[in-house]
């Protein structure tokens, strides 16, 4: 039976220890990355089990044994089956014992041998795999990632959110994109209570309070987002989006997030680390593209895989133009398929000037609608559901 890891480590040379370990056995892959060991990676672990119910789950508990051994019990709760191998310099016998007792499966002692790394790959592949068919019940965190200025990244997770809300999922629309705060202008909305709140009342945050204080637009969405102030920016930082995360993903169906374009920003990088799926938002024209390939080029170094990026092109043009890449330049540059078109409508606009999703008047939007809703049956399985029913 072919072996699939899932690899939680911050220290780079850990992870690519188990890369070259795992040349030497047999149908062994690492199906992905976690640079980092901490309170939701439960979350990131059940969204990979979900493509991959047959992983197994490689813990480096060395950067912080106690703190890493709370994130290993908290995945061993969501996932009572997934095997799991922890690791550390140390083989003190309570710290192994507690390793065992917080739910791992096995222990290696680091450095890493080449032989007790393949012995345990043995005990893993003789393992009886109860791997896990009930879906999880936390809820998806969608982020939309321009590439550029103008690409429409708001405009795609705002109108994304609304198909959602429409289809009575409990829905909440973050927007992290600082600068800009766009969200609200294209709901047409001027939210009392921002991100400055939500940090401020993290620690006895419960549904009722949030329901109580953030924006709630007539589609049915919440909408949360930074405070109007072109300024300065408000305190709310990366450990703080982790904890929120956590809360929104056990109370909301679905969580929509606007990530703006800033990569580099610490909220925003947490966000993406905790997402089903990140929606790379780019157009046909070459900057873009260009941009594109190197924001897949960090994404990938961070830990990021295929599977989580799709590539979306907005104002997607089929007829070709000299000014604009073609749909093959576009995959051909990206090496990676692009995962779906929203085409151009003169629609967007008239919506955002009105300060409502377009997907709020369907007859106004034509075409557009349509593609858009399409887009959202495949980015969420919508389709695949409805043909297993």
């Amino acid at each position: 039976m072919p072996i699939s890891l899932l690899v939680a480590s911050s220290d780079d040379h850990f992870r690519e220890m188990i890369r070259e370990n795992l040349l030497n056995v047999q149908n062994a892959k690492v199906l992905s990355e976690y640079p980092e060991v901490n309170a939701n990676l439960y979350i990131r672990v059940l969204q990979d089990l979900e493509r991959h119910p047959e992983a197994a789950l490689v813990v480096d508990l060395g950067s912080d044994p106690e703190s890493c051994l709370k994130s290993l019990e908290k995945v061993k709760q969501a996932a009572p089956d997934l095997y799991v191998i922890a690791s550390n310099y140390s083989s003190d016998g309570d710290l192994v014992i507690g390793t065992l007792r917080a739910g791992a499966n096995d222990f290696i002692i680091q450095p890493i041998k080449r032989i007790e790394f393949r012995d345990a790959m043995t005990r893993l592949e003789k393992a009886p795999r109860r791997a896990s068919t009930n879906a999880s019940k936390l809820g998806k965190i969608y982020t939309f990632l321009g590439v550029k200025g103008g690409a429409g990244t708001t405009t795609l997770a705002v109108n994304f959110a609304g198909v959602l809300a429409q289809r009575k999922q409990q829905t909440v629309l973050l927007d992290l994109d600082w600068s800009a705060n766009d969200a609200a202008m294209q709901l047409g909305a001027a939210p009392q209570y921002t991100l400055q709140e939500v940090g401020e009342n993290l620690s006895r945050m419960d549904q009722a309070l949030f329901e109580g204080f953030v924006m709630r637009d007539p589609l049915g969405f919440f909408l949360v987002g930074p405070p109007d102030s072109a300024e300065h920016r408000a305190y709310f930082t990366e450990p703080m989006l982790r904890e929120f995360t956590t809360f929104l993903v056990e109370k909301y169906e679905s969580i929509v997030v606007d990530a703006g374009r800033h990569l580099a920003d610490e909220v925003v990088l947490g966000a993406l680390q905790s997402s089903s799926s990140i929606f790379l938002v780019t157009t046909q024209e070459f900057p873009a593209i260009r941009n594109a390939q190197r924001y897949i080029g960090a994404l990938m170094r961070m830990g990021f895989n295929q599977d989580q990026l799709k590539i979306v092109l907005n104002h997607y043009q089929k007829r070709n133009n000299p000014n604009y890449a073609t749909l093959e330049q576009v995959q051909q540059t990206l090496n990676q398929p692009v995962f779906y078109g929203i085409p151009s409508s003169p629609a967007v606009l008239t919506a955002i000037n009105k300060g409502r999703p377009f997907v709020a008047d369907r007859a106004a939007a034509g075409d557009l609608d349509r593609a858009f809703r399409a887009f959202v049956d495949k980015a969420t399985g919508a389709k695949k559901k409805a043909e297993v029913a």
